[in-house]
């Protein structure tokens, strides 16, 4: 009975060649990361810019694919509401795209909206569960502390705004990194052997 070592499965030998004839992709993607993290930090006014439009383009591209889907499935029940809803993301999307301040403006507060329901949401859950456990305090912290910071963002969204973009950057910057490591180590991968 012969034992497989790691190197001797099939699929760990595909997935090996696949990260070894792509290192570049990820090696891209990691400084184009980089890159958007340490120009967030340097000038947050444009990070806060560049987050607002991919806002933007998500509402617009998940509005197109909305109509896409509904048209597709015109046999399905309730097939037009998609097709509403979809028409009707897809022209915010488009009118917020090409009014960039606009799109700071439902940027910053959709993300203050968000916090306050998720806030509110924690804390009547951990009203709910009260009986049942005694640790549902942490959910009133945390759904306190959402709130809060809901709250925060529609007192002073420009100030709460920018430590939205440092958060994001400090992100870019380590995920950047680790994908440019991993990019540097697949590349020098040993090719599998032929069996």
């Amino acid at each position: 009975m012969t034992v497989q070592t790691r190197a001797d499965v099939p699929a760990l030998n595909d997935v090996r060649a696949l990260a070894r004839r792509t290192w570049w992709v990820f090696l891209v993607s990691g400084l184009a990361s980089l890159s958007f993290g340490l120009l967030a930090f340097a000038r947050p006014g444009i990070g806060l810019f560049v987050l607002a439009t991919f806002f933007a383009v998500d509402i617009l591209v998940d509005g197109v694919s909305s109509v896409v889907g509904a048209l597709q499935h015109r046999e399905k029940d309730g097939w037009w509401l998609l097709l509403l809803l979809g028409v009707l993301g897809a022209l915010v999307g488009a009118y917020v795209l090409m009014n960039p301040p606009l799109s700071l403006i439902v940027f910053v507060y959709t993300i203050a909206f968000q916090a306050l329901m998720a806030g509110v949401l924690l804390v009547t859950l951990g009203w709910k569960i009260r009986q049942r456990t005694t640790k549902e305090w942490m959910l009133y912290v945390t759904g306190t502390l959402s709130i809060l910071f809901g709250l925060s963002i529609f007192v002073t969204p420009l100030a709460t705004s920018l430590s939205i973009v440092f958060v994001v950057a400090l992100w870019s910057i380590v995920t950047g990194v680790l994908r440019i490591a991993f990019a540097l180590r697949v590349r020098n991968l040993p090719a599998p052997s032929a069996a």
